[in-house]
């Protein structure tokens, strides 16, 4: 048996011991958990009452140590250190099959089961799913590669270019992230938020510009920013119940031939928004939604993000602002979720 955090039916979570789950096939492996995180996605189930995830085991961010080995599993051994992509989808479709993963149409169902299941003592996952840690990465830092991974793969659907003037909406963990990758390539970065503690969090990050947009003119800081042209590139990192003010935002923030990646997520079912369509037409701008990670070229977008992080390109250490046990994990979304009061940006959960 193990322990495991299980979603009730009210929303909130219950720690209890389940059963502890078996390899099923022989290029599979069983981990240990040591550290998960807590993301955006996450709190947007919180305190939610929702059926189809009641008594289910969530998190999908999270670094631990390999426990048992399948017979065909050459590239990782009981006792190493590892970083556990949890993007798994049926391996049959065509998105599966080109590397596409992220788009497969059975992907929330395959990853529920087996790898996206974080927020416990063990979980089961294919062995090439798991990227081995160097001894200079911690368990703590490595559960922000999954994060870091979403936005390189936004960086790479937006072209971004050397001395590209960016915008950054959000400054929650995904935000910070988009932040380092655009100055690590070479862009000019405002970041805008409604929580002063992130906005400094991401000065000390390298931001050049950052705006409180609730008591500051976002539109306006923009344009002085680019001196009236607008931004090449506005990444709406905020994502939920923000979207409909934080999308029109980065539309409005975009110069003209601009383009608006959307990297924070939606809720299930229709989102009414209303946007600027006949200026977004006339100025061409590009609307490019961005959907997890999975492969840049030759490459998985979460290696490149942990080559990044082991050589120090990539700060996680400073986004880590809380930890809790697992015992305590209806505290930790607490902390998470109230961050004008907690100053919370990456809140990890040690198992």
């Amino acid at each position: 048996m193990m322990k495991a955090a299980l979603k009730t039916a009210q929303g909130d979570f219950e720690v209890t011991n389940v059963q502890t789950p078996k390899i099923p096939r022989p290029d599979w492996v069983l981990a240990r958990v040591r550290v998960a995180g807590i993301c955006g996605t996450d709190l947007r189930h919180w305190k939610h009452a929702e059926s189809d995830l009641a008594h289910k085991i969530m998190g999908h961010e999270l670094a631990g140590e390999v426990v048992e080995i399948g017979d065909a599993v050459t590239n990782v051994k009981p006792g190493d250190r590892v970083v556990i992509e949890t993007l798994l989808g049926d391996e049959t479709c065509p998105w599966c099959r080109s590397q596409q993963y992220n788009l497969c149409p059975h992907l929330y169902e395959v990853r529920m089961e087996t790898v996206s299941r974080a927020f416990a003592g063990y979980l089961i996952a294919p062995a090439k799913n798991l990227y081995k840690l160097p001894d200079h990465v911690s368990f703590e830092e490595a559960t922000l590669l999954d994060t870091f991974s979403v936005c390189l793969h936004a960086v790479q659907l937006s072209g971004l270019k050397l001395n590209d003037k960016v915008a950054v909406i959000g400054a929650g963990p995904i935000g910070l992230g988009q932040l380092q990758l655009a100055k690590a390539n070479g862009a000019d970065v405002i970041v805008t938020d409604v929580v002063d503690s992130s906005l400094q969090l991401a000065l000390e990050l390298g931001a050049d510009a950052v705006v409180n947009t609730k008591t500051q003119d976002g539109y306006q800081k923009v344009m002085e920013f680019t001196g009236g042209r607008g931004v090449d590139i506005a990444f709406e990192c905020a994502g939920g119940p923000a979207m409909p003010v934080t999308l029109p935002q980065a539309t409005s923030f975009a110069r003209i031939g601009g383009k608006v990646v959307i990297v924070g997520g939606f809720d299930p079912g229709k989102t009414a928004i209303e946007l600027e369509w006949q200026r977004i037409q006339m100025a061409q701008i590009q609307l490019i939604p961005s959907a997890s990670y999975a492969w840049w070229g030759i490459d998985p977008e979460m290696r490149i993000c942990l080559d990044l992080l082991a050589k120090g390109k990539l700060n996680a250490r400073k986004l880590i602002t809380h930890s809790f046990s697992l015992d305590q994990i209806n505290q930790a979304f607490e902390t998470a979720q109230d961050k004008e009061k907690t100053h919370a940006i990456f809140v990890a959960l040690t198992i």
